[in-house]
């Protein structure tokens, strides 16, 4: 355990782990306000509290080496973008992932900025500090085929008839539509699309959009209502479980995760794989970047083309087909 002044933070794992951790009384009694703050207020979780504690700790233990001195408040006001960089590089050094570093430098900013909104100490050398790049994960997309085994292959693994009709009425929904899983279980009975057409759909930030309801969108959800045995009002769910209840996103997950094993699909056949692929197949079928963005929900066109995959193959096809200088030398 890493201790100071009556505060225990969990010791990380080694080779980073502080063989001590000391401040002064004032640098004490702040980081205990801090953590106070956190778990009252903010009410992080006890998992996050300990990770926010373990990144102070390791920070406060390479600033007492690094300075060659038991740290107050007054030496944190002092530290220059130097010294944090310095700090960062230390744990770089360690094989320290970028994730961490860049969890750890958040962990400080959120500290330095409780001590400035409470007058103990301020330091704005953390802003030109930048955070270490991290890539961004793109789910990967399902085939066309292995997207319409998902959609049938469930049919005759439920018992409950109904309810094999609900999870290809919902599956059908994300790949047809685009829609998140929770943008599909949010949906009310009154709004259920029941013709092929459009629907309005209010997705992250309260922002709407409209999506497009396919004729097999719309067969799959009235196959699934005239199937369900529970009495849907207007404002109730419609989707809803073996009870009728609202429907859990960790039950649709967990039909996918059944749908795979039996069926052999790849592991990253998931709901949200549904969504990507439903991008994905558009963009390859000749789908404009920015319809859709539209489609999916994007606030920024970068979003949409992390979601958006194209293969050289299709970039070369298209290419060929558009570019003046493609068709041959004029001249």
């Amino acid at each position: 355990m890493a201790r100071s002044a009556g505060l225990i933070f969990p010791t990380p794992p080694a080779p980073l782990a502080p063989a001590r951790f000391a401040a002064t009384p004032d640098l004490a009694e702040a980081s205990a306000r801090w953590c106070e703050w956190l778990a009252s207020e903010r009410r992080v979780s006890p998992h996050t509290l300990a990770a926010y504690g373990r990144d102070l700790a390791q920070f406060l233990d390479f600033v007492t080496e690094h300075r060659g001195g038991v740290p107050d408040l007054a030496a944190l006001t002092a530290l220059t973008p130097a010294d944090f960089r310095a700090w960062l590089a230390h744990r770089v050094g360690h094989d320290i992932g970028r994730a961490s570093n860049a969890r750890a430098l958040s962990t400080l900013r959120n500290f330095f900025r409780f001590l400035d909104r409470r007058g103990l100490a301020k330091n704005a050398a953390l802003i030109a500090v930048k955070s270490p790049k991290l890539p961004k994960p793109v789910p990967k997309a399902m085939s066309e085929d292995e997207a319409q085994t998902a959609l049938d292959g469930g049919a005759g693994m439920e018992r409950e008839i109904w309810i094999a009709k609900r999870d290809r009425a919902i599956l059908t929904l994300l790949y047809g539509a685009g829609l998140r899983l929770g943008e599909a279980l949010g949906m009310r009975r009154g709004d259920a699309p029941l013709s092929a057409g459009a629907m309005s759909i209010t997705g992250k930030g309260n922002k709407t959009r409209m999506v497009p309801i396919l004729p097999a969108v719309a067969a799959a959800i009235q196959d699934y209502l005239a199937a369900c045995p529970h009495a849907l009002a207007n404002d109730a769910p419609l989707f809803v479980g073996a009870r009728g209840g609202p429907l859990h996103p960790r039950l649709v997950q967990g039909q996918m995760m059944k749908l795979r094993a039996a069926l052999g699909l790849p592991e990253h056949a998931t709901p949200h794989a549904l969504r990507h692929s439903f991008a994905t197949h558009l963009l390859a079928g000749g789908g404009d970047l920015r319809s859709i963005q539209e489609l999916l929900g994007h606030a920024s066109l970068s979003t949409t083309q992390r979601y958006t995959k194209v293969d050289a193959a299709r970039l070369l096809t298209v290419y060929d087909s558009a570019h003046p200088r493609a068709k041959g030398d004029s001249g």
